[in-house]
């Protein structure tokens, strides 16, 4: 073989042994999960990654749970070690801008690139099967002559369920002062909480309390959207006679340092990853509903939830 030829050829064949190795790296996806185990960010992270995966633009995930402070933690140590990383999300959303209005966390998502917002979903309040308390009515009662005995489990201070709690409290005349409100670390937490009896009453989103409501374990007396909640006998609190109405979400963020060509690469890939037929499936097992938003738009409502939560907890006296 001539000498040209040669080295042609062996050019050729590095090119085409690159190419699965450096296809392979673009692949690898972390995902920063702000929470402990067993609750809707750990379950969405871990839903959006298989969703990855199924729809071909992720070869590994690899999942890293950090709880904690409404997801502060997690949040300052993604952006402490993923800056410039065009592979890593993170997960996040509504109950983390609460924990950042209350807790003024060094670091904000504002520091981060916006990708999407996934899923949206409404707070479900729930008594363990075998509480006294059978309705809101009975709830509400009790707080109105001792406030303190009603324990309300949840979230880190300043999640939805936080705020809807504090809400609830005020549209009943109770000392939002005085509310007893128990954070915990995790969707996991909260729910054992609850079923050992620990707590009196505890607010998430459907899809955490589920398996357990099936199960007879828990009951569910009221949710906190406008209209009861397609296939689920829960009564709204706002035709309970409380006017309470609180939505939730949940989105993805990259690390500051990438460049748009990199977010916009990152926005096709969650993109696809909806599309797929995993995500459809954890969406109808979850009961989520879907709320695709991304890039310039998302990082806009954004701005206007950080602004209306912020004036729901200025006006139940959280902050």
């Amino acid at each position: 073989m001539r000498r040209d030829q040669f080295l042609k050829s062996l050019a050729a064949l590095m090119a085409v042994g690159a190419l699965p190795q450096q296809g392979w790296a673009a692949e690898n996806f972390k995902l920063m999960l702000p929470a402990n185990p067993g609750g809707g960010w750990d379950t969405t992270g871990r839903a959006l990654g298989k969703a990855l995966q199924d729809a071909g633009v992720a070869g590994s995930v690899s999942y890293e749970n950090k709880g904690g402070a409404a997801g502060a933690i997690g949040l300052a140590q993604f952006y402490n070690s993923s800056k410039g990383d065009p592979n890593a999300l993170m997960v996040m959303g509504a109950v983390m801008l609460g924990g950042i209005i209350t807790g003024k966390p060094p670091v904000s998502v504002t520091q981060l690139t916006p990708i999407a917002r996934l899923t949206s979903e409404y707070n479900v309040f729930v008594l363990p099967a075998n509480s006294p308390f059978k309705t809101l009515k009975d709830v509400i009662e009790q707080m109105k002559k001792d406030p303190a005995s009603v324990k309300f489990g949840g979230g880190s201070r300043g999640a939805t369920e936080h705020i809807a709690a504090a809400m609830l409290a005020r549209a009943i005349g109770v000392d939002t002062a005085k509310l007893n409100y128990v954070p915990f670390r995790g969707g996991g937490e909260a729910v054992a909480a609850i079923l050992g009896g620990n707590v009196t009453i505890g607010g998430s989103g459907y899809s955490e309390f589920q398996p357990y409501i099936e199960a007879g374990k828990m009951r569910a007396i009221a949710v906190t959207s406008p209209q009861r909640l397609k296939g689920l006998d829960i009564p709204t609190m706002k035709e309970q006679g409380v006017d309470v109405e609180l939505g939730n979400w949940r989105g993805v963020y990259a690390p500051a340092g990438i460049t748009p060509a990199q977010r916009q690469a990152l926005i096709d890939k969650v993109t696809k990853a909806t599309q797929s037929k995993s995500w459809q499936e954890a969406l109808a097992k979850n009961s989520w509903t879907p709320a695709l938003l991304t890039g310039q738009a998302f990082e806009e409502f954004v701005d206007r939830d950080f602004a209306n939560l912020r004036a729901i907890m200025v006006k139940s006296g959280m902050v």
